[in-house]
């Protein structure tokens, strides 16, 4: 019997005399070490070819408690002989020469949420609600724990956010249920998961570099519906998540259900006028739908983030949440900052702050939430094209201004498919080059336009993260008013 197979519990014997490799020692790889150690494994080796002393602070908390940990160049030069099982770290993309090597040897390859799910205690596991998708993870689970604890139930959001996913699951007070956001990055090594239910909130490119293609982004992303067992919820204007449910091995009863920003057919949540309803969870499905939320109950109610509110409600009705707990949810949550978030109105001028849209398919759903616009963008492209956003925007922007190290990758998708939109380029790269950018877009503003920043890109080549990018945004913007 294989470790893969005989471990599936942390009340296993297994536990104890299975030799362990966690491969990468941040937050992720020291949590994986930890939680084994507290599950009573007795070999855990821990590989990491950074060295800092940060790391061996925390190196010498895991070696009093028995693990062996390696640190420094070389390090993760080769897997050890005597290795059953590998723990990696979810930034370690799979063709990494360790994994490629595990993978060869036929050693399991574990992710932090695979072996989440394995310390589950069966006893009293709390079931899992999972998200996944290009963009809008983060606040479609922090929405659907709002609903859940809206409706009395202990409620965590874990995984990719908030809550680390082992701590949640190693918790001595057990929760009702778990909403996890999960990366792909996360599920390409995970395989026994079996959430209660789950969701691919829409599919783009991005991490290809990781993946290797498209295709194996979208299959990575896919995994989540595996072994599902009551609802795989899928997004109708995306037609390839719905193709990831139909190749999905769930749990039979399982039902596919749909959310739109259309009218829902059956087994849909969807949008009938200003209300939220349910199409897939009431007994009168074929003839009637029940009211869950308002748009007034929605911050904002941009189409995009109207969308994630129905793929929390879908999940949520899956779960058996009432009606009423949807809206309530709904209407006292906000999204993190740097989300779509209204910084000021200056001279009858609309400045947003959308700096998370990191990616041409979160700054293209931003563009289309306002029909007057100019547009900031620019920082690191990651291999990202342009052309499909700037057809798709074209008709609402006022102006563009562009800043960063990709900027020209932008500029030239403005030349070929919106030549007439006025673009301006700021060289900068300095703290104050924010203020240029706004400046510059102030100018191009008419009353009742939106300047926003969504900039398709990361921040890294100028800015610490998106945050710091978003709040220089709004600093330059306060400046205007200060005028």
């Amino acid at each position: 019997m294989s470790p893969s197979t005989r471990l599936s519990t942390r009340t296993d014997d297994g536990w104890s005399t299975t030799r362990f490799v966690v491969l990468g020692f941040g937050t992720a790889g020291y949590a994986c070490a930890d939680s084994l150690l507290q599950a009573g494994a007795e070999f855990v080796t821990v590989l990491d070819d950074r060295d800092t002393e940060a790391l061996r602070e925390k190196a010498q908390i895991l070696e009093t408690l028995g693990a062996t940990i390696k640190l420094g160049p070389g390090s993760t030069a080769e897997l050890p002989a005597d290795v059953e099982i590998v723990v990696t770290s979810p930034g370690i993309p799979p063709h990494a020469p360790l994994l490629a090597s595990a993978v060869e040897r036929g050693i399991p390859v574990w992710s932090e949420i695979e072996l989440a799910w394995r310390l589950r205690d069966p006893a009293n596991a709390a079931p899992w609600l999972c998200v996944t998708g290009t963009n809008g993870k983060t606040t479609t689970v922090q929405m659907l724990t709002s609903i859940l604890t809206a409706a009395g139930h202990r409620a965590v959001a874990a995984g990719n956010v908030g809550l680390p996913l082992l701590e949640a699951v190693m918790d001595p007070e057990p929760y009702d249920v778990i909403a996890v956001e999960l990366s792909s990055y996360q599920l390409h090594f995970t395989d026994s998961m079996s959430a209660h239910s789950a969701a691919v909130l829409n599919i783009a490119p991005d991490h290809v570099d990781w993946h290797g293609s498209l295709d194996a982004y979208a299959l990575a992303k896919g995994k989540i519906y595996e072994n599902c067992q009551v609802a795989c919820v899928y997004n109708v204007a995306d037609p390839a998540t719905e193709r990831l449910v139909e190749d999905a091995d769930v749990i039979e009863g399982c039902r596919a259900i749909g959310f739109t920003l259309g009218m829902p057919a059956i087994s849909m949540v969807g949008l009938v006028e200003d209300l939220l309803v349910d199409r897939a969870f009431v007994e009168q499905r074929a003839s009637s739908a029940l009211e869950l939320a308002g748009l007034k109950d929605i911050t904002p109610a941009a189409p995009h983030n109207v969308a994630n509110a129905l793929a929390a409600a879908a999940l949520a009705r899956a779960f058996g949440v009432p009606a009423t707990a949807v809206r309530d949810g709904l209407r006292v949550f906000r999204p993190d900052a740097h989300r779509i978030a209204h910084v000021a109105d200056v001279a009858g001028v609309n400045y947003v702050d959308d700096s998370k849209a990191t990616n041409p398919h979160a700054a293209q759903a931003s563009l289309l939430a306002y029909e007057h616009v100019v547009w900031i963008a620019g920082g690191q492209a990651k291999g990202a094209t342009f052309d499909e956003l700037v057809i798709a925007a074209k008709d609402r922007l006022r102006g563009v201004v562009l800043l960063g190290q990709d900027k020209q990758v932008i500029a030239e998708a403005l030349a070929r498919h919106a030549p007439d939109v006025p673009t301006i380029t700021v060289e900068a790269t300095d703290t104050g080059a924010m203020q240029t950018v706004v400046g510059e877009a102030t100018k191009l503003a008419q009353v009742g336009d939106t300047v926003l920043l969504a900039p398709g890109c990361a921040s890294w080549d100028m800015f610490a993260n998106y945050g710091a990018r978003g709040d220089a945004f709004a600093e330059a913007v306060r400046r205007l008013g200060d005028h």
